[in-house]
């Protein structure tokens, strides 16, 4: 018997939540695999209660955190709870998506057929209305539009991109094969991965987390594979604010100087440096912080107040 947990950070969003659960509910699951769920309430203002859904209670377990940890600290409590319980695989889920039928077993299948593969990664649609560009596509193109197919590292400009991101679904990423980048959004996890490299770094608290935890990965050994007939779909709703929000502009430019430092190219490193100088002259108001405690040596939640 093989041990699945899921892991779901709640932070309001409690309707997501639900709909999130009631999908898994549907998942087909092989008499050799158990699923258990874990919601971790980060301290929301609505707390979740699982007697007002329609799942099977049995089958959720709620953590409740007495302040918000962020998504690395948030996701490591559910993940030392799973490890402790017995997990043999760890699936770390957006509160705010919702998964096909046979999400699950696509990933499991796929994760059993070498000891070297450590994260898979499933193909993720934008739910139907929550693409970037919602006037681009025919209402038979959506939900077949494409949010992460695989990520890709740019490792001269220290960038993560989404394979595939805003195209329609095509066949053209249905090759299952290895990939840079590992999305919080939705990420399988061996146990012997996290025994090995341990939990996603707290020092990033949000924002390249995922990325950090891919190259632990991978520098350990272990495989990321992009595993197309697995599929879930992403309400992209946008709740860190948006692009130029004051929190994206904080941890996103204190996070990318830390994971830059830590795993980009002596030249890529350079730029950085430079770009940094360049952000406190001109840069806007949680950019030039996002820098200066990255300077400071100040991270996990930092001076961003949430």
């Amino acid at each position: 018997m093989q041990k699945v947990f899921v892991i779901i950070l709640h932070y309001n969003g409690y309707r997501d939540t639900l709909e999130c659960l009631e999908s898994l509910q549907k998942v087909n699951l092989s008499k050799e695999t158990s699923i258990e769920i874990v919601v971790v309430d980060n301290a929301p203002k609505d707390k979740f209660k699982v007697q007002s859904s329609k799942f099977k209670v049995d089958k959720v377990e709620v953590i409740r955190n007495e302040k918000n940890l962020g998504f690395a600290g948030g996701n490591n409590v559910g993940i030392r709870y799973a490890l402790k319980n017995g997990a043999d695989y760890v699936l770390i889920l957006n509160n705010d998506t919702y998964v096909d039928k046979n999400f699950l077993e696509e990933l499991l299948k796929a994760a059993g057929k070498d000891d070297k593969i450590g994260i898979v990664v499933p193909k993720i649609y934008f739910a139907p209305g929550f693409e970037f560009h919602k006037n681009r596509y025919t209402p038979k193109e959506l939900g077949k539009v494409f949010w992460y197919a695989g990520g890709e590292m740019d490792w001269n400009n220290v960038i993560g991109h989404h394979r595939g991101v805003d195209l329609v679904d095509k066949g053209q990423f249905d090759k299952a094969e290895e990939t840079d980048i590992a999305t919080g959004c939705c990420m399988m996890v061996k146990k012997q991965v996290f025994d090995k490299i341990g939990l996603f770094d707290e020092k990033f608290y949000l924002y390249y987390e995922d990325a950090d935890l891919s190259e632990k990965t991978k520098k350990a050994g272990y495989k990321i594979v992009y595993v197309p007939k697995s599929i879930l779909w992403h309400k992209n709703a946008g709740s860190a604010g948006g692009s130029g929000s004051g929190l994206q502009d904080y941890y996103i430019t204190r996070n990318r100087l830390l994971f830059g430092i830590s795993y980009a190219p002596v030249r890529a490193k350079f730029a950085l440096f430079r770009e940094s100088l360049k952000i406190l002259l001109s840069g806007r108001y949680w950019q030039k912080r996002g820098v200066l405690d990255f300077y400071f040596n100040k991270f996990g939640k930092g001076s961003f107040k949430i």
